[in-house]
C-alpha cells in the first residue's frame, strides 16, 4: 500500500444545480418514476464476466509506476476473473444526473453497472426509482463491517439501495500559522478580523448543514425556518464583504497561497494540504459538523448485476478497504480497516489509523451528524433563494 500522493482537485460534493435535477426532483414528473418490477435487466453476470464502474477522478488507488493500473482493482480480477471497465466520468452530480437521466427516464440502459455520486443526489435516484435493490445475501462483507452511522440514511431505508464508498466530514480549516489563533467553532469564522478572508461552499447540499449547526440546529430534523436563518445571516455577511467568496475544491488554492485565512472544506482535502503545509489545520466545530458519504448504486437495468454486487462487497474486505483508505485519506466506511492499518510495519500507515479524520474515534463521532435531506417540494424555492445569494 502507497499512500495517496496528491491532494484531489475536484470537488467529490460539487453541484450546479443543474436544471434537468431541479426539474424532475422539484416537480416530480410522474412519468419519470420507475416502479420497483421494472427495474431489473437480464443478468448476465455467470456469462459474461466483466463489468463497468463510473466513478469521480483520483478516487481510487493507483500504481506508483503506472497510474493506469489500479491495484485493487486487478486484485479483484485476478481473484474472480472479472474485468472492470473503470472510467473516471464523474466530475459534479447534477452534470452526471443529466447524462444518465435521459436513459433511466425512458426505461434504457444507463451502459453502466455501478456508479459513485453523494448521498443527497442518491436520494434523487432513489425517489425516482432509479437504481436497483442490492442482494445483501451476496453481501457479507457489507453486511458485517459497513459502519454502523452510515447504515440507515433517511433516504434509503436499510441501505437496500446503496453502499458508501467513501466518507468525509465537511468542516472548518483554517491557516492557524497566519491568524495566529486556533478556531474552534462555526461562530469563529464571523470574527471581524477575518472580514475578507472566509470562503463559504458554493453548493446548496454542501453548505447548508455546517452553517445550521453553527446556530445549534439539529441536522438530523431542520425546518424551513432554520434555512431561511441561516440565507439571511449569509446574505448580511455578503453584504458587510466578510466572505470573499463562494467556491467549488478551488478552496485548496486560496488557503494554500494565504489568500483565505479560514474556510468551509471537506476532511479528506485538509489531510493531502498538511502534508505540504502543516500549518493547516481541520477542525470539528464545538457545535458539530455534517458527515457525508458518496455511494456506490447499481442503475435499473444493469447488464452485470451479479458482478457489481461482488465488487461492492470486495471493497468492504477489511484489507482492501485499508489499502483504499490509505490512498483517498477519506472517512473509511469500513471502521475494521483501521487495525489493518494499525497493524502495519510502514509507520506512514500505521499513522493512518490514528488519524481521527480517516478513522473518527468516539468523541468526534458524538459531534458528527448526517443532515436530512432537502426534499424535492423543498428544493425549488431554496437551490433558487441559495443560489441567488451565491451568484450561480
Amino acid at each position: 500500500m502507497t499512500k495517496y500522493p496528491g491532494a484531489p482537485r475536484f470537488s467529490r460534493r460539487s453541484v450546479l444545480a443543474g436544471a434537468a435535477g431541479l426539474l424532475l426532483a422539484g416537480c416530480g414528473v410522474p412519468a419519470a418514476y420507475v416502479e420497483p418490477g421494472d427495474r431489473a435487466g437480464r443478468d448476465l453476470s455467470r456469462r459474461d464476466r466483466r463489468l463497468d464502474f463510473a466513478n469521480w477522478p483520483l478516487y481510487i488507488d493507483t500504481d506508483d509506476e503506472d497510474e493506469s493500473r489500479r491495484p485493487t482493482l486487478d486484485a479483484f480480477t485476478d481473484r474472480t476473473g472479472i474485468s472492470v471497465r473503470y472510467t473516471e466520468e464523474i466530475n459534479d452530480n447534477d452534470e452526471f444526473f443529466g447524462k444518465i437521466s435521459p436513459a433511466l427516464m425512458n426505461r434504457q440502459e444507463t451502459g453502466r453497472d455501478l456508479v459513485v455520486v453523494s448521498d443527497w443526489m442518491a436520494a434523487r435516484f432513489v425517489r425516482l426509482g432509479w437504481v436497483q435493490e442490492m442482494d445483501r445475501d451476496r453481501q457479507p462483507n457489507v453486511a458485517r463491517y459497513l459502519d454502523p452511522q452510515l447504515r440507515r440514511p433517511a433516504f434509503d431505508e436499510g441501505r437496500r439501495h446503496s453502499v458508501p464508498w467513501q466518507s468525509g466530514i465537511t468542516g472548518i480549516a483554517y491557516n492557524r500559522r497566519k491568524l495566529g489563533r486556533e478556531l474552534r467553532s462555526v461562530r469563529d469564522l464571523w470574527a471581524a478580523d477575518l472580514r475578507g478572508k472566509v470562503t463559504l461552499l458554493s453548493g446548496l447540499d454542501e453548505s447548508f448543514a455546517l452553517l445550521m449547526q453553527g446556530d445549534g440546529v439539529d441536522i438530523t430534523r431542520w425546518a424551513a425556518d432554520d434555512f431561511h436563518t441561516v440565507c439571511d445571516h449569509v446574505e448580511r455577511l455578503v453584504a458587510q464583504r466578510h466572505i470573499r467568496r463562494f467556491t467549488g475544491n478551488d478552496y485548496i488554492k486560496d488557503l494554500s497561497t494565504g489568500d483565505v485565512l479560514a474556510c468551509q472544506a471537506y476532511s479528506g482535502d485538509v489531510i493531502q494540504l498538511q502534508a505540504d503545509n502543516p500549518a493547516i489545520e481541520f477542525v470539528v466545530p464545538e457545535e458539530g459538523a455534517e458527515l457525508w458519504a458518496e455511494s456506490l448504486m447499481i442503475p435499473n437495468l444493469a447488464r452485470h448485476k451479479g458482478n457489481a454486487e461482488a465488487l461492492v462487497d470486495y471493497y468492504y474486505e477489511p484489507e482492501v478497504a485499508a489499502e483504499l483508505a490509505a490512498w483517498v485519506n477519506y472517512v473509511c466506511p469500513v471502521p475494521a480497516a483501521r487495525d489493518v492499518l494499525a497493524d502495519s510495519d510502514d509507520e506512514e500507515l500505521a499513522a493512518l489509523a490514528e488519524d481521527p479524520l480517516i478513522f473518527p474515534d468516539g468523541a468526534m463521532r458524538r459531534r458528527l451528524a448526517i443532515a436530512r435531506d432537502i426534499t424535492s417540494e423543498e428544493r425549488t424555492d431554496f437551490a433558487k433563494r441559495w443560489n441567488g445569494i451565491v451568484g450561480l
